[in-house]
């Protein structure tokens, strides 16, 4: 039995984890993996009934179970996100792009990731007045700089992909904190050498990802650059609709969709429940490999390709092109489970 605490989000949240619970309990009822889900209030909605984005119960409630769901919040996510990956050291932001069937991709054969390093940079929030001016504060340190170098040299050699890392910095600028991050790179690669590897400045890899976004397997980075080209490259692959993503630490991860709450189509019950649901599927990956639970790792595979076959046949929901509501095309989902 696997503890899932599940924070129910804003906007479209709500929607989108009554899908991701259909899904859940269609597992937990035909496959054999059990769970138990605590939903949680985090976010704009938690902030106005409690006075606090994230609650003290939701941070309980997250920190009694094995692993975390979290649906898109609004303008409080920063005080939800943030403070989570902190608190728990979810020091690495996973986020795949992958080309997948009848969606507006570039080309049809783009599958990367982007491992970006979630704890430091100028997200450490560090700001202050001087004068007339403001300042913040970039913090890279060796420790975290070489924590997520590893941690994406990893993530290579697990891919049946091209088995190649990409450091990407802007060194020839930030010559004291991208040389730091840079070198970390270039010193953990030692340790791999059936990964290649190679070093990319920020604004090249943001040319190449629209020109030739083939060529990369896995992108390393830091953390504002990578959340930059993170949301790229899902615009890359046809949109942040699918685009799932993990923050994950050494015994703890969180897993949740990459777009915002959209509170243009709130209620409309035409969101694309994809992105959550394939974020579902890097939990089962994760779950899978840290207890050695081959049926999540089934399951995942079982998922992402349920999803494939669906989108494949042109099933869509209206917001991106469709004809189809988020519980039907929950509906098929669950179907074909």
């Amino acid at each position: 039995m696997y503890k899932i605490s599940l924070i129910t989000g804003d906007g479209i949240g709500p929607e989108l984890s009554e899908s991701a619970v259909s899904v859940l309990d269609t597992i937990h009822d035909k496959h054999g993996l059990k769970f138990e889900i605590a939903k949680l209030s985090a976010g704009d909605a938690a902030l106005r009934e409690t006075g606090k984005a994230l609650p003290d119960e939701a941070v309980n409630a997250i920190s009694n179970s094995q692993v975390c769901l979290k649906a898109p919040v609004g303008e409080s996510a920063a005080d939800v996100i943030v403070v989570l990956r902190r608190m728990l050291d979810l020091y690495a932001n996973i986020r795949p792009a992958k080309s997948y069937p009848n969606m507006p991709a570039l080309r049809d054969d783009i599958d990367m990731v982007i491992v970006r390093e979630n704890t430091e940079d100028l997200y450490t929030g560090k700001e202050f007045s001087l004068g007339d001016a403001s300042v913040a504060l970039r913090i890279i340190s060796e420790r975290a700089s070489k924590r997520i170098a590893k941690y994406a040299f990893e993530t290579a050699m697990q891919r049946n992909s091209k088995k190649k890392v990409t450091c990407v910095h802007k060194s020839n600028v930030m010559r004291v904190t991208d040389g730091m991050f840079a070198k970390a790179c270039a010193d953990v690669s030692k340790n791999y050498p059936d990964v290649s590897f190679e070093q990319m400045y920020v604004d090249a890899c943001a040319m190449n990802l629209i020109r030739q976004p083939d060529q990369f397997d896995v992108i390393v980075t830091t953390n504002l650059f990578g959340d930059i080209l993170s949301d790229e490259s899902s615009q890359v692959v046809g949109g942040l609709g699918m685009a799932p993503a993990a923050n994950i630490g050494d015994d703890f991860a969180l897993f949740e969709p990459v777009h915002g709450a959209a509170f243009d189509i709130a209620g409309k019950n035409i969101a694309n429940p994809s992105s959550f649901l394939l974020s579902i599927k890097m939990m089962f990956d994760w779950l899978g490999a840290k207890y050695n639970d081959k049926k999540c790792i089934d399951m995942g595979q079982k998922l992402e390709s349920t999803i494939f076959d669906l989108v494949k046949t042109g099933m869509k929901t209206k917001d991106i092109g469709g004809d189809m509501t988020t519980d039907a095309f929950t509906r098929e989902i669950t179907k074909n489970l």
